[in-house]
């Protein structure tokens, strides 16, 4: 049986590593706190550089709240209520906190499907927003 969904939008997002790197470089802690949550800092403090990765997710959570702006009030969602972590299977995942949650909740449960990746010089993310 298949089950019928929603498309609510699809996102994507590229971005020069370069970029991040000087944002790192720059800013640091309060950039690592304005874009990432506890958890996704915990990841990035495990990888030996991290410019790469931490581009990923910014690029992952840029795709997300493109793919949700047809959900009335989706500007307002932060960068810290999209959270990219990984699946059992090692699969990239998102995680909705405060008003993007809030959204998902009201739009029946949101399910959302991204694809990370990157290369010396640029990182992008593609997301798949759909409600049931």
């Amino acid at each position: 049986m298949v089950s019928s969904v929603t498309l609510i939008g699809v996102g994507i997002d590229l971005i020069d590593l370069e970029r991040v790197r000087t944002l790192l470089a720059r800013k640091g802690e309060q950039a690592m706190t304005r874009f990432f949550s506890a958890g996704e800092r915990d990841y990035l403090a495990t990888r030996p550089d991290a410019t790469g990765h931490a581009a990923a997710r910014i690029a992952a959570k840029e795709a997300v709240y493109k793919a949700m702006q047809a959900l009335d009030g989706a500007r307002a969602i932060g960068w810290r209520e999209i959270e990219v972590s990984r699946d059992g299977e090692g699969k990239p995942a998102i995680a909705l906190h405060g008003l993007a949650a809030r959204l998902s909740d009201e739009s029946g449960g949101l399910r959302i499907q991204v694809s990370l990746t990157h290369s010396a010089t640029s990182a992008g993310a593609i997301a798949i927003v759909e409600a049931p």
